[in-house]
């Protein structure tokens, strides 16, 4: 018999056509001051699952409005899952995370060469405690702008 499955994250408010950072802006800040602030929110999935739902789905789309107003950002989609699990599945299950993504933000005409990906399993969670909020919030891919 299955384990009941844990509760979904709380959906992350954004903004449908968040605006793109100012032109000057971008040009004195670092990479990592950007990503600080990121307007690319994170993607979440069900336990054991890389499937897109309709709410990863319509943040993927909310992304791709962001990367539109910001051409030159290349982004890496980070696969990621929650503490359960041996290394060895998690690190296939956050790239099968990653690649899903990477496949969708392709369908809704985002240009192949502006995406990596990579998986990091369950090495780097959000919230390392063992409570099924952790472990939803833990399951997910989350955007990071690499090049502008």
């Amino acid at each position: 018999m299955d384990a009941p499955r844990p509760p979904s994250p709380p959906p992350i408010p954004a903004e449908p056509n968040a605006p793109a950072l100012p032109e000057g802006e971008l040009s004195t800040r670092t990479l990592e001051e950007i990503n600080r602030e990121s307007p690319l929110e994170p993607i979440f999935f069900q336990y054991d699952s890389s499937e897109l739902d309709d709410p990863a789905r319509q943040v993927i789309q909310q992304n791709v409005d962001v990367l539109g107003t910001n051409p030159t950002w290349v982004v890496t989609v980070e696969g990621h899952c929650d503490q359960r699990g041996t290394p060895e599945y998690n690190l296939a299950l956050g790239e099968r995370r990653a690649l899903a993504v990477r496949d969708h933000l392709v369908s809704l005409g985002l240009n192949l060469a502006r995406v990596r990906t990579v998986s990091y399993g369950k090495e780097f969670p959000f919230d390392p405690t063992d409570t099924d909020e952790a472990h939803a919030t833990n399951r997910r891919a989350h955007f990071v702008i690499t090049d502008r």
